[in-house]
């Protein structure tokens, strides 16, 4: 059992030893590594802070980003949007042309088929009025042939002729 227990002496200079190293360590190497724990404290604090400046960057630089994403959707909606009015204005534009050129087209038709009909009209009258004294022309000729008749035809056209 006297392993168990130790003896007097021993303790005595165990705790002697105890002494001599705690008061050395407190002497010494205590306060260095209080200091090394206070550094390592200070630089952990130190990144903490950064960590969170640079948080809060990024905070602003996702809003900054998000404003910048909004600000381009409106431009590109308004690009677009002036796009659509260029394309409504250019299509109007066309219609309008189209539909000038074709009541333009359809004018001159109706001048042309106007010209024709008179042009036709007038070769109808003269060809009706070359038939006319053609007729009149055999009429007359066989009238005239005999003489009589054509002394006749002489004397009733004279009293018919209003002299005044």
């Amino acid at each position: 059992m006297d392993l168990m227990t130790p003896s007097f002496g021993l303790t005595f200079w165990m705790l002697v030893g105890f002494g001599i190293l705690f008061f050395l360590l407190k002497k010494f190497a205590w306060p260095m590594i209080v200091g090394m724990i206070s550094k390592r404290e200070e630089y952990i604090q130190e990144q903490l802070s950064a960590a969170e400046m640079v948080r809060q960057d990024m905070g602003r630089l996702q809003a900054e980003h998000h404003k910048l994403l909004a600000e381009a959707k409106e431009e590109r909606d308004a690009i677009l949007a002036d796009a659509r009015k260029v394309r409504d204005k250019m299509y109007d534009d066309a219609k309008t042309k189209a539909s000038e050129e074709s009541r333009k087209i359809i004018e001159e038709a109706k001048k042309a088929i106007h010209f024709e009909k008179m042009k036709a009209v007038t070769e109808i009258k003269n060809e009706i009025a070359n038939m006319s004294i053609e007729i009149a022309q055999s009429v007359l000729q066989q009238e005239l042939s005999d003489k009589k008749k054509s002394e006749e035809l002489v004397e009733k056209l004279m009293q018919n002729i209003d002299l005044n």
